[in-house]
C-alpha cells in the first residue's frame, strides 16, 4: 500500500454492518460512474458524503432498517451536518444526499423516494463578500516561503507564485503538466477546471524562475508528468486541488498572517482579482485570466474594491426630519 500511495491504509470492514456499508458504497460508486458518467472526483465526493450518512445511522444502516428510513431521519442528519459547515457548504451536502437517497430508492433499499424531502438552504446571488488577502500579506507570505530552502519550501514557493500572480485555481495547479510550459516561447498553458477552457498566458520571469528552480533542485525523480509532486514518498502528484489547502494554510501560519476569511488557495485568487481591479484592469480581462465563463462570476469581486466604491458613495443626508 505504501508503494501504491495508499497510506495510511483504509480500515478494513469487520462487522456485518461495516461490510454491508462498504459494499453499498462500492455499488453506489459503480452506478455513478457507469450509469451517470460522473467524473471520478464527483464520484469520490458523493461516496464520502454517503459514507458519512451511513456512519451517522450506525446500526440502522442495514437493508431492513433502511427500508424504514423517514424524512425525520434525513432532517436529523442535515441538522448534524449543519452544525459543522456553513450554508453554502450545506447546500452542497444536500445535493449529494439527494443523489444517494435517489439511488437507495432506485435499488429498492428504501420504501419511498426521500430525495424530494431534502430542503437546501436558500442562497442569494452576491449575498456574501469574498475574502481576500491584503497585498502586503501576500508579499509577506511569499517572502517567508522563499526563505525556506528545503525541498518543500522550494516547491511551495513555486506554487504560491503561480497562484498569486495568475490567480489560478488549486485544481489547475495540481493538474499542471511539464508540457504545459513552453520555455522557448515563455508561455504557460492553463486548463481551467470549471469551464474546461484553455488559456495561454505569458510566463512571468519571476514565476518561471521559481518553477525552474523547483524542477532543477527540488522535484523528486519520477515518471509522472505533473509538475508538482509530493515531497515525501510515495512520490505522486497531488490527488486534487483540495490537497493544496493544508499547504497554503501552513504557509500563512508560518508567515504569521492572520485572516478571518479564507485561508486556502482561493484567498490568493481573490487577492489577485482585487489587485487587478485597483490597477484599472477591465472586468472582461480579469474574467479571462481567472477562467470565468460568465461576467457575473467576476463582478462579485467589485465588492472588494472598497476604495473605488467609497469614491462614488452618496453622502448621508443630514438635517432631514422623519
Amino acid at each position: 500500500r505504501l508503494v501504491q500511495g495508499l497510506w495510511p491504509p483504509a480500515p478494513k470492514a469487520v462487522t456485518p454492518v461495516e461490510i454491508l456499508q462498504s459494499e453499498m458504497r462500492g455499488e453506489y460508486a459503480q452506478w455513478m460512474a457507469g450509469q451517470r458518467g460522473l467524473a471520478p472526483g464527483t464520484v469520490s465526493h458523493r461516496c464520502c458524503e454517503a459514507g458519512r450518512l451511513l456512519d451517522w445511522l450506525g446500526e440502522r444502516a442495514t437493508r431492513e432498517e433502511l427500508a424504514t428510513l423517514t424524512h425525520l431521519d434525513v432532517d436529523g442528519y442535515l441538522k448534524y451536518r449543519a452544525a459543522a459547515v456553513g450554508r453554502r457548504s450545506l447546500k452542497d451536502v444536500t445535493t449529494k444526499i439527494r443523489s444517494f437517497l435517489r439511488w437507495l430508492y432506485m435499488t429498492e433499499r428504501t420504501s419511498r423516494d426521500l430525495s424530494s424531502t431534502v430542503i437546501a438552504p436558500m442562497l442569494y446571488a452576491f449575498e456574501s463578500i469574498p475574502s481576500a488577502l491584503r497585498s502586503g500579506d501576500v508579499e509577506k507570505i511569499l517572502a517567508a516561503t522563499r526563505q525556506d530552502c528545503t525541498q518543500k519550501g522550494i516547491r511551495d514557493y513555486a506554487i504560491l507564485m503561480l497562484i498569486s500572480k495568475y490567480g489560478i485555481r488549486s485544481g489547475e495547479i495540481a493538474t499542471l503538466r511539464l508540457d504545459d510550459v513552453d520555455w522557448r516561447k515563455e508561455v504557460i498553458r492553463i486548463r481551467h477546471s470549471k469551464t474546461g477552457a484553455i488559456s495561454y498566458l505569458p510566463l512571468l520571469p519571476e514565476v518561471g524562475e521559481a518553477v525552474l528552480k523547483y524542477l532543477q533542485d527540488s522535484r523528486p525523480k519520477t515518471s509522472f508528468r505533473e509538475i508538482f509532486i509530493r515531497a515525501c514518498a510515495p512520490y505522486r502528484p497531488f490527488r486534487c486541488g483540495s490537497s493544496l489547502y493544508r499547504l497554503v494554510r501552513h504557509r500563512l501560519e508560518a508567515a504569521n498572517v492572520i485572516t478571518t476569511g479564507k485561508r486556502g488557495p482561493h484567498a490568493f485568487r481573490h487577492a489577485r482579482a482585487v489587485s487587478m481591479l485597483r490597477a484599472m484592469v477591465s472586468v472582461k480581462d480579469i474574467g479571462d485570466l481567472l477562467g470565468h465563463r460568465a461576467a457575473d462570476s467576476t463582478l462579485v469581486y467589485l465588492k472588494l474594491a472598497t476604495e473605488d466604491l467609497r469614491a462614488v458613495a452618496l453622502e448621508i443626508p443630514t438635517g432631514v426630519k422623519a
